[in-house]
């Protein structure tokens, strides 16, 4: 399951979320050289990825924030934009830019904290922006539940878009996060399901001064959960699959 786009068009130019998503985007092209240098990139990564057991230790505490820009992977940058494309300016809209800014700075270390918590002396480097991105999710769950979300169906040869309520698709991608969290070992490596959870929980508490400013249940009433303007509207049309003629 995949989300595409949203149905909630922001009424301004989002240039944090944009910025940010160039600044991952720099980052990632920039270490793309070390890749091939095992030594070069466990240097780079033992410096600016944060690494729970050195944080136990009283060091690199700068890495909450210097992991947030980093990412381990085409697809993992990949999804982490994507998902930060379709969330993020809408939330940049309602709170504006450099408050927007802080919210996703504070989610991302809130994040990182919930990992660390997890495996305190892990010695695993921990990278990428899931967890402020997560914190993003939270906030539009919040104030956007019934926002139209067109997400793609795969299973195994069968292709479709359908949208769904914003509620739906991030309550099951915030349920899936928790439920891995106590499967999986966070001392093990892999996905910081934690670092999802943390921060999807901390962007939602850090939306409320907001959503209580707009009016708290009354927001909702009013708007009935969707967005306070009027949702873009895309037609889906089905592909055409050329015939070809048999020849008698």
């Amino acid at each position: 399951m995949f989300p595409l786009r949203d149905h909630n068009p922001s009424g301004r130019v989002p240039y944090v979320t944009y910025a940010l998503m160039l600044a991952n985007v720099a980052v990632f092209l920039l270490t793309l050289p070390l890749q091939t240098d095992m030594a070069a990139i466990s240097e780079f990564y033992g410096t600016w990825a944060m690494i729970p057991a050195r944080v136990s230790e009283g060091q690199g505490l700068l890495t909450f924030v210097t992991s947030m820009f980093m990412h381990g992977g085409f697809l993992h940058i990949a999804f982490n934009m994507l998902f930060l494309w379709i969330f993020g300016d809408n939330l940049e809209d309602e709170m504006g830019h450099l408050p927007y800014l802080g919210f996703y700075l504070a989610s991302g270390l809130g994040a990182g904290l919930a990992h660390y918590v997890s495996a305190p002396l892990s010695p695993v480097p921990v990278v990428g922006a899931s967890g402020a991105i997560a914190g993003v999710m939270g906030g539009y769950f919040l104030l956007f539940p019934r926002a139209k979300v067109d997400i793609l169906i795969i299973i195994v040869v069968f292709f479709r878009i359908f949208p769904v309520p914003a509620w739906v698709m991030l309550g099951f991608w915030f349920a899936l996060q928790l439920f891995n969290s106590f499967g999986a070992d966070p001392n093990q490596g892999g996905v910081a399901y934690w670092a999802h959870a943390g921060g999807f929980v901390i962007g939602l508490v850090l939306a409320l001064p907001l959503f209580f400013r707009l009016g708290g249940p009354a927001f909702w009433r009013r708007t009935h959960g969707h967005p306070p303007h009027p949702e873009a509207k895309y037609r889906l049309s089905p592909s055409r699959v050329p015939t070809v003629r048999r020849r008698r």
